[in-house]
């Protein structure tokens, strides 16, 4: 089997900014989305997890490198250099470029910033030596400059490159004798067109191609990742609102550079103006409009009332209440001028720059009438979604009408995992199979700190699962992972007719993979098209659960979709029936798992369609012994290995591994501990 390299890591452990990580996410999604997930990534994930085989780029981004050589030197960097040398790419931006040179030299003979010191990543076989050009503060703009860059178009010749522009300087340094190094497969993209504070020796390269075994590296010395739009006008630096808007002016040939240099690297570039798009009114309602009356009557106690509004003020996010009718006078004024300032849904992306999202109200119409019309929700059909559901309740077994029968719905929202989940007071007074689901989110959530801008076509939906402490004995919480995974593989096969069989799998502990349909049958080559993510909080004698789910429905990037497998004879799949589907198939064996726990039954169900069987995997948290899988426990839910001696012969030795403590890397055979 063969991993597609669809992730984008950028480094924020120790040495990164803040700041400049949030230009990376910010500017790379906007290049690479839909093909590429952009997820930041901390050192003891480089370190430690088996990244390599599905990332396309390695970004580090400006900070101080002293700190990434702390963390990094010796293991981090031979894995760093080791992705590289096999075909990876590496793009490192001001400390990036500093790191990633032979020789780091800056402010030499100033004791308070001075830093000299051979670095072990060479990518660049010579010096990267700063200040470029002087008066540079840690953690200000004091030394902050639109830097002149002169392109070499002969290099990079593809898309609109332009031949000069000016991009965002602060503490980069020059590579030093950069055209001495071509032989050694250094190309310099981009010099320096104004005199440099240190000497450059031949040149003035700010920015250089690297060519790494089957890979490549670039470094800059000045930041082309940072957008003005981003930049702080009332920074208190003289001159910096001029440099903020030099460099807003050169904004479309600085997105065109970083394009032609993405491209050079061999990544896939949306050439077309993509923006995250700002975030929309939220909707609730239920199978019988007026119930939603009950869901607000249980929120009341923290309900306020502010100028004749109501407001839901959590811990992460700020809720105002509407009502249908409040929301089409609302239509109206929005189109008047305001006199507020308050930040709303439809005014976060009057400017399309980094934002945080929990300062942004939310805006919750409530409908108690009827559902919304398709007008009103042109992406999610309601009356759809709850005809199927109904429809699907009353063919399956022992399901339970609460699930899925409290729907919000926002056709662009953060995370509907983060919006339950991160708002506790919201989380503990709403009921077991409440259910909230998006068209796109902005803010997506994974294992860790995974964040990724999530597309329209995928089904992305989170489902509240009060599970009572009295159950833990026989049905422990830790189940409700491998409870999703069966539902949404039962849920596929048992969409419609025609569907079983459908060639989707289970990788443990919590992604869905299915059959790669751009390669042959025979290949059993499969890529991830769906994951699982369960948050759970103990209060009042039992586990609040959220159990988010992402899987791409008709998405075709940045892998593959359950559309793109679907024959063409087959009904296409719907996201509104195949929400109801895999929720009526997640009640159903959520309700027997009450009654039995994970026995026997069960484990013959994960098995038929897990991807691990019998497979012969390297513990790596084990000293690097051989081990074969076997299956999990039914009691917590470990992943038990069969240690393998002389001959790959069992020695009698069982070993288990927890699921949240461990990585598995199933196409390099790879278990490793996480921290």
């Amino acid at each position: 089997m063969a991993s597609k390299r669809i992730n984008v890591l950028v480094y924020s452990g120790n040495g990164s900014t803040i700041e400049s990580v949030r230009h990376c996410v910010y500017s790379l999604r906007r290049l690479l989305s839909p093909y590429y997930a952009v997820i930041p990534v901390s050192g003891d994930a480089i370190i430690k997890e088996p990244w390599s085989t599905s990332c396309a780029l390695l970004v580090m981004p400006g900070g101080a490198d002293l700190g990434y050589c702390r963390t990094l030197n010796g293991e981090g960097n031979r894995k760093i250099a080791q992705f590289v040398e096999r075909g990876g790419s590496y793009f490192g931006f001001c400390a990036g470029g500093y790191y990633a040179s032979k020789r780091c030299e800056f402010e030499i003979g100033n004791p308070k910033l001075e830093v000299i010191g051979d670095r072990e990543l060479a990518f660049y076989p010579g010096t990267c030596r700063g200040l470029a050009f002087p008066g540079f503060v840690y953690h200000s703009e004091k030394g902050a400059r639109d830097a002149e860059l002169n392109v070499d178009k002969s290099i990079l010749a593809e898309g609109s490159v332009p031949e000069i522009f000016r991009s965002y300087y602060n503490g980069g340094g020059v590579f030093v004798d950069a055209p001495k190094f071509r032989e050694q497969g250094v190309e310099v993209l981009a010099s320096y067109t104004e005199r440099i504070h240190v000497y450059p020796g031949e040149g003035t390269a700010a920015v250089v191609y690297c060519k790494v075994g089957e890979g490549a590296a670039i470094l800059t010395g000045p930041h082309p990742e940072f957008a003005a739009v981003n930049l702080d006008l009332e920074a208190d630096a003289p001159g910096f609102r001029e440099v903020v808007d030099s460099l807003t002016q050169d904004d479309k040939p600085r997105t065109d550079f970083m394009k032609a240099c993405l491209t050079k690297m061999g990544l896939k570039v949306n050439q077309e103006q993509n923006t995250v798009p700002s975030l929309s009114r939220l909707h609730l309602t239920s199978t019988q409009p007026p119930d939603t009356v009950k869901i607000i009557d249980a929120l009341r106690d923290i309900i306020t009332t502010e100028n004749g509004e109501d407001y839901i003020r959590d811990e992460n996010d700020t809720f105002h209440l509407e009502n249908p009718s409040a929301w089409s006078l609302g239509s109206l004024s929005e189109a008047l001028p305001k006199e507020s300032n308050e930040k709303t849904d439809h005014d976060d992306g009057a400017e399309d720059r980094i934002l945080d999202y929990s300062t942004v109200i939310k805006r919750l119409i409530v409908h108690d009438k009827q559902h919304p019309a398709s007008k009103e929700t042109p992406y999610f059909n309601h009356d759809a979604y709850f005809s199927n559901l109904k429809h699907y309740q009353s063919t399956a077994r022992d399901v339970d009408p609460d699930f899925g029968r409290n729907l919000l719905y926002g056709e662009v929202v953060t995370s509907t995992n983060t919006m339950l989940e991160k708002n506790t007071q919201l989380l503990r007074r709403i009921p077991s199979g409440f259910t909230a689901t998006a068209t796109v989110q902005v803010a997506g959530r994974g294992r860790g700190t995974n964040v990724w801008v999530s597309p329209a076509g995928s089904l992305m939906f989170s489902l509240v699962v009060r599970h009572d402490m009295s159950l833990t004995p026989k049905a422990p919480v830790v189940f409700l992972q491998y409870l999703a995974a069966l539902a949404i593989v039962d849920g596929i096969n048992s969409y419609d007719k025609g569907y079983q069989g459908f060639p989707v799998k289970l990788k443990w502990p919590n992604d869905i993979y299915a059959r790669d349909p751009s390669q042959a049958p025979s290949s059993k080559a499969y890529v991830k098209i769906g994951g699982i993510l369960v948050n759970s909080h103990y209060s009042a004698s039992e586990y609040l659960s959220v159990i988010g789910i992402g899987l791409n429905t008709t998405n075709a990037l940045p892998t593959t979709s359950l559309a793109a497998l679907t024959p063409a004879h087959l009904p296409a799949i719907s996201i509104e029936k195949l929400l109801a589907r895999l929720i009526t198939s997640f009640s159903s064996l959520y309700s027997r798992f009450r009654i039995a726990g994970f026995d026997r039954t069960f484990e013959e169900m994960y098995y038929k369609h897990w991807l691990h069987t019998d497979q012969i995997v390297t513990l790596e948290a084990e000293g690097g012994i051989k081990a074969r899988i076997k299956g999990i426990t039914r009691d917590w839910g470990l992943l038990v290995a069969e240690e393998l001696g002389w001959e790959d012969r069992p020695t009698g030795k069982m070993i288990q591994l927890q699921s949240d403590s461990n990585s598995f890397d199933f196409f390099k055979g790879l278990l490793k501990r996480k921290v």
